[in-house]
């Protein structure tokens, strides 16, 4: 079995920090412009330099996303951002529209692209067809079945890569075709701002009724008419990697690094397991699942892998089993201890989990310093400061959980 690229997302430095240290092979984020996250902390021009330097220094590859359908007005800004790309060394840019294709390939034509998932590639001609408008990959829709995928594949050969979603939030409207946003609120999913209104709590008001609203699929967290369920396709990774598929993508540049490194370090064993055999995944499957369920998620299903996903309307809120405690920052010589910063308050004496690349660790909280005064505490409740403790031996990026709490610092 042939195993694909791991692909995370890094929609600020932290992500990609946490993304690089706990496996992933590949990254994707965004500039300033041209992106479908405009609200993720993206980077700069410079920031983007260092960024794909420190990727290519962890042997992973960085892909720029330039999946904005541009109008004729911003084509000249979108070829001079696809050149800063291309001169920060990016591996490829991540592109949606057919004149953008059609643009790069003669203004940068040194600079790889793959199709973005909005562009709904769902068939062997259109691959074909952005195969010979010079194009190395196609992110496919998200609604192409395993069977499908297979099929793709066996038609298509090596002449093109595919890639599909594996882990994380899915839109309610055809591969992310949503015009909700921008009608309720002026801010256009496909121009990267979108509000997310398909998970706000909706009722249905009769005309003749005013003031009397009926609930639709409600539970006693509210009423979630469009909410689609997160997708999650650990169960049937070997069946994935099987099809051929050439990278695997973990959709979250909207989330933060404690989210990245939980589900990039889950599916990171997972596909470690299967070169070792099915077998070996498949005992560890029961522990790969309750892992992903440490992270801030929704209910979650196989989407269109397996046939039509199951009705919207049931992905009620978010839930989380473990709570972001401290990330390593290093280790202090003087003390003998290790240094974090904070995130969330914990207490001496608690069990805490410390993650690192090769696995998750219990550990107990010892009495911490905080190293801005000296004093020696049983917590602390100021995020972003710096504290020594002791830990068994851990890495810089390694991070810290303990129990989600009401409320946090």
């Amino acid at each position: 079995m042939r195993i694909p690229e791991l692909l995370c997302p890094a929609g600020n430095r932290a992500s990609l920090e946490a993304a690089l240290h706990f496996g992933a092979d590949a990254v994707y984020g965004g500039m300033k412009q041209y992106g479908l996250r405009a609200f993720a902390g993206n980077f700069s021009p410079e920031e983007l330099r260092d960024a794909v330097r420190l990727a290519h220094a962890s042997r992973a590859r960085f892909y720029v996303t330039m999946n904005i359908f541009p109008f004729d007005d911003e084509l000249e800004g979108f070829a001079a951002a696809a050149r800063e790309a291309e001169a920060a060394g990016a591996d490829a840019a991540i592109v949606s529209d057919p004149g953008a294709i059609r643009l790069l390939r003669r203004e940068v034509p040194g600079l790889p692209l793959h199709v973005s998932t909005q562009a709904n590639t769902v068939n062997t001609p259109a691959a074909e067809m952005y195969r010979d408008m010079g194009c190395e990959r196609v992110i496919l829709a998200r609604e192409v079945s395993l069977e499908r995928i297979r099929a793709m594949k066996a038609a298509l050969g090596d002449s093109i890569q595919l890639e599909t979603f594996v882990h994380g939030a899915s839109c309610m409207a055809y591969s992310g075709r949503c015009m909700l946003s921008s009608y309720l609120t002026g801010r256009s999913g496909n121009r990267g701002e979108c509000a997310q209104p398909c998970r706000w709590q909706y009722a249905v008001m009769e005309e003749k009724r005013p003031g009397e609203y009926y609930p639709v699929a409600e539970d006693e967290r509210g009423t979630y008419l469009f909410s689609a369920r997160d997708l999650c396709l650990m169960p049937i990774l070997p069946e994935l990697c099987s099809a051929g598929v050439s990278s695997l993508k973990i959709e979250g540049r909207m989330k933060g690094e404690y989210y990245v490194a939980v589900v990039t370090g889950a599916y990171r064993r997972a596909l470690d397991l299967l070169r070792e055999g099915r077998e070996a995944f498949e005992r560890a499957l029961p522990d790969l699942m309750q892992e992903l369920r440490c992270a801030s998620h929704r209910d979650s299903d196989t989407g269109f892998l397996l046939g039509a996903p199951e009705i919207p309307g049931e992905a009620e809120g978010f839930h989380q089993e473990r709570e972001y405690a401290a990330r390593v920052t290093g280790f202090d010589e003087k003390t003998g201890k290790t240094r974090l910063e904070l995130k969330n308050r914990f207490f001496a004496g608690e069990t805490l989990e410390l993650m690192t690349p090769e696995g998750i660790r219990k550990v107990t909280a010892s009495r911490l310093i905080r190293e801005k005064t000296g004093e020696e505490l049983d917590t602390l409740g100021i995020a972003g400061e710096t504290i020594l403790m002791d830990l068994p031996p851990c890495s810089p990026g390694d991070l810290l959980r303990g129990p989600v709490r009401n409320h946090r610092i």
